[in-house]
């Protein structure tokens, strides 16, 4: 039996949020993972043309999470230093701002918002549960990550020779505020070791 709302469906299953909110015109919903993690579930138009999977946890597929709307970089550090990365080096373009964050978008409908929020004093990020190790950021292949490699360089930035991790390769460095930062390529993708018909059926793991 699906329920009706959203707030109902998670407190069926223990788990804690907060009331929805409205921020930059999208409806959110916030809430934690069991390791304390800070997540939301936006409601946004940037996905009207992405279908949903059918079945999980007996969701039906018009009401799935379509993907990864943002991600939200809390800066200890000069945010106009931050904000240059994402828009000379990363592809995003400034947008609006809201509850003391600043929006950052490309038109990608999944995974195309950073929004970036100052936090001058707060104590710096540890490894560990409940919280997030990187930022991914995607290119195409090698030569679009040599541009961005060779670009950030230029810039003063310090930046990782390149990482092989077999599904893809990946270069590492940290902005401004103190995020680690991943620039990892599509290819050669994840069909290296398994047919489309079989992805996600078995764990796969590198050599």
């Amino acid at each position: 039996k699906v329920l009706a709302t959203p707030e109902a469906f998670l407190t069926a299953r223990g788990v804690a949020f907060e009331h929805p909110a409205t921020r930059f015109d999208e409806r959110v919903l916030a809430l934690r993972d069991r390791d304390g993690m800070p997540l939301e579930l936006v409601a946004t138009p940037r996905v009207a043309a992405a279908a949903g999977w059918e079945g999980t946890a007996g969701v039906p597929a018009e009401h799935a999470i379509r993907g990864f709307h943002s991600v939200t970089i809390w800066s200890d550090g000069p945010a106009p230093a931050t904000e240059a990365v994402l828009t000379g080096h990363l592809g995003f373009r400034e947008g609006a701002e809201a509850d003391g964050a600043r929006r950052f978008v490309t038109d990608a409908p999944i995974g195309g918002v950073v929004d970036v929020r100052r936090t001058d004093g707060f104590w710096r990020g540890r490894g560990g549960v409940g919280t997030v190790h990187h930022v991914a950021f995607r290119v195409p292949d090698d030569a679009a990550q040599r541009v961005v490699r060779d670009a950030l360089l230029r810039d003063g930035h310090q930046v990782t020779t390149v990482q092989e991790r077999q599904y893809f390769r990946s270069v590492y460095f940290r902005e401004p505020g103190g995020v680690l930062f991943e620039v990892a390529t599509d290819a050669p993708g994840f069909q290296v070791d398994e047919s489309e018909a079989e992805l996600g059926s078995a764990l796969k793991l590198p050599p």
